[in-house]
């Protein structure tokens, strides 16, 4: 098998400089340990496990999702369960955090859970090595550092990434509008944001959004980038937490067929359906009170169809179910098992940086 190694893979301790993307509403577990395993980063997904403590934006009956048990211990089990099922291949994982302000007692919760799992279990602390923080401010998440994880921060723009730099991030995930779910009201994509993060700061770049293949993965490289990390790409593979409904949603559409409207929060991108088309009008419709700061708790119009698209998510209703997903869904259409895609990516990566040379005339 080819093999492309990069300062992302001595960092964190892995094969292949692959992020699996932190992906709610689900925990993730069986993707995370497929990524884990075949030498990647499988990443544990915490933002719908927390839908107890946050009633008014929860699916109307979270336990279909997460069982009955607390936050705190959904998120113990689930660091247990992938342990257990990346000990054989000494596979790398780690868990995604979001650390907006709507979502702060809840990130607390679950970095002092992370932590707790690793002291309590010595083969999650040798495989527990990462945690991304996402969707907030990175400045008061150094402690990550202190108990000895790779900390990554998700950013959307060079300001941002500044801010993760100062703050003291070890990898900056810098991830372009075009990626599924949360994204920035600020349109600017992966071709501008990457390189131009990763020519802003020191600490190394990962690029995010729009990133599939073997191709993007060599665009990233060649950016400046140490790796990339996939969301909407591995939502379509056999091991993927996710419904067939939802996966065949990603084969079906075109680059066209996503939309961006507001979400828990702030702007998230979807599957264009009804329900898309639905949540995009009401964010029309109440545009200036998202600049003019007013709570999204108090938009129940938006909060109600984000609830209910869940709901209809688990109920396999096409048309009014919430899916996120990003505008590469354009380039996806085949299921192939996680090892496969993974393997199939960096071996052309491998050939598209062995041609580049040749296309290149010199005088």
């Amino acid at each position: 098998m080819a093999l492309i190694h990069t300062e992302l893979c001595d960092i964190v301790g892995i094969k292949h400089p692959i992020l699996q993307g932190g992906m709610g509403p689900y925990k993730t577990e069986a993707l995370a340990s497929a990524v884990a395993n075949a030498g990647a980063l499988g990443i544990i997904s915490c933002i719908g496990m927390a839908a107890t403590l946050i009633p008014e934006a929860a699916p109307l009956d979270a336990e279909r999702l997460f069982g009955s048990d607390p936050p705190a211990v959904i998120l113990q089990k689930s660091i247990e369960a992938v342990t257990k099922q990346t000990r054989s291949s000494r596979g790398v994982f780690g868990v995604n955090i979001p650390v907006a302000s709507e979502f702060i007692l809840a990130s607390k919760m679950f970095v002092e859970q992370t932590i707790e799992s690793c002291k309590s279990d010595s083969d999650t602390e040798r495989a527990l090595r990462v945690v991304v923080t996402s969707a907030g401010n990175p400045k008061s998440w150094s402690v990550l550092k202190d108990e000895g994880f790779i900390w990554a921060h998700v950013v959307p723009s060079v300001y941002h990434a500044k801010k993760a730099e100062q703050a003291g991030a070890d990898v900056i995930v810098a991830s372009g509008h075009e990626g599924g779910a949360h994204v920035s009201w600020d349109p600017v994509h992966s071709m501008v944001l990457v390189p131009e993060v990763a020519k802003a700061v020191k600490t190394p770049v990962v690029g995010a959004g729009g990133f599939c293949d073997g191709a993007t993965l060599a665009a990233a490289l060649c950016m400046g980038a140490v790796g990339i990390q996939m969301g909407t790409r591995f939502i379509a593979t056999t091991e993927s937490d996710f419904e067939p409904m939802w996966k065949q949603a990603i084969l079906e559409r075109e680059e066209r067929q996503t939309l961006v409207g507001r979400g828990l929060f702030g702007p998230m991108r979807f599957l264009r359906n009804k329900r898309a088309e639905e949540i995009v009008e009401q964010t029309l419709e109440d545009l200036p009170n998202f600049f003019l700061g007013e709570p999204l708790d108090s938009n129940e119009k938006i909060l109600d169809l984000e609830r209910t698209g869940f709901n209809d998510l688990m109920d396999a209703k096409e048309d009014t179910a919430l899916m996120f997903g990003g505008e590469v869904v354009g380039r996806i259409q085949d299921l192939p098992s996680t090892a496969e895609l993974i393997e199939s990516i960096v071996r052309e990566a491998s050939e598209v940086l062995e041609k580049v040379p040749n296309f290149v005339i010199r005088e």
